[in-house]
C-alpha cells in the first residue's frame, strides 16, 4: 500500500492500494481518481499501515482510503466500522473524520 501524509492544521492520510495508484474509477456521477501526487507516498506493508493509522488517529487525523486491502488494513486498526465502506466501480473507500 502507498501512504502520504499531508500536513497542515491537521494531518491528512493519504492511504491506497498499490495496485489503483495512477488509475480513476468512474460510475454514474461519481468518480474516484487515484492520483499520484495525492496518494504517492511511502509503500509500506500492512504492519506499517495499522501502526501508523493507529498513532494518525490518536493525533486527530483525517483520512482518505482507496481499495480492498487499504480499507480492511482500516478496519483492523480500528478506524473504520464495517458497513461504513462506499464503492465506485466495484473499488471500495472510505473517509474518516476523526
Amino acid at each position: 500500500m502507498y501512504v502520504k501524509l499531508h500536513r497542515s492544521y491537521r494531518t491528512v492520510v493519504a492511504v491506497c492500494d498499490s495496485n489503483l495508484l495512477g488509475k480513476k474509477f468512474e460510475e454514474g456521477e461519481r468518480v474516484l481518481d487515484v492520483r499520484e501526487n495525492f496518494y504517492k507516498g511511502e509503500e509500506m506493508d500492512y504492519g506499517k499501515v495499522v501502526e501508523l493509522m493507529r498513532k494518525e488517529a490518536n493525533d486527530d487525523a483525517t483520512f482518505n482510503i482507496v481499495g480492498e486491502e487499504a480499507v480492511r488494513t482500516a478496519f483492523d486498526a480500528g478506524i473504520v466500522v464495517k458497513g461504513s465502506e462506499m464503492t465506485v466501480d466495484g473499488v471500495p473507500f472510505v473517509l474518516v473524520l476523526i
